[in-house]
């Protein structure tokens, strides 16, 4: 379930950072829709970042350490 809420995040932020390409291109900056598009990736990590780090902090998850 942990696993499944991340890739589907990580499916929206991708979905977004294409939709800003797509109303780049189409609009030629006649329209909000680009910034609207990377505005919601740019909350959308953030939110990703934030439930990762409380997920962490309530012991739903746990970091790995890299061993050299």
């Amino acid at each position: 379930m942990k696993t499944l809420l991340i890739v589907a995040f990580l499916i929206l932020i991708l979905w977004n950072l294409g939709a800003g390409l797509y109303y780049m291109l189409v609009d030629k900056g006649e329209s909000k829709r680009t910034v609207n598009a990377l505005t919601r990736r740019v909350v959308l990590s953030i939110a990703l970042i934030l439930l990762i780090v409380l997920a962490h902090k309530m012991g739903w998850i746990e970091f790995h350490g890299v061993t050299a």
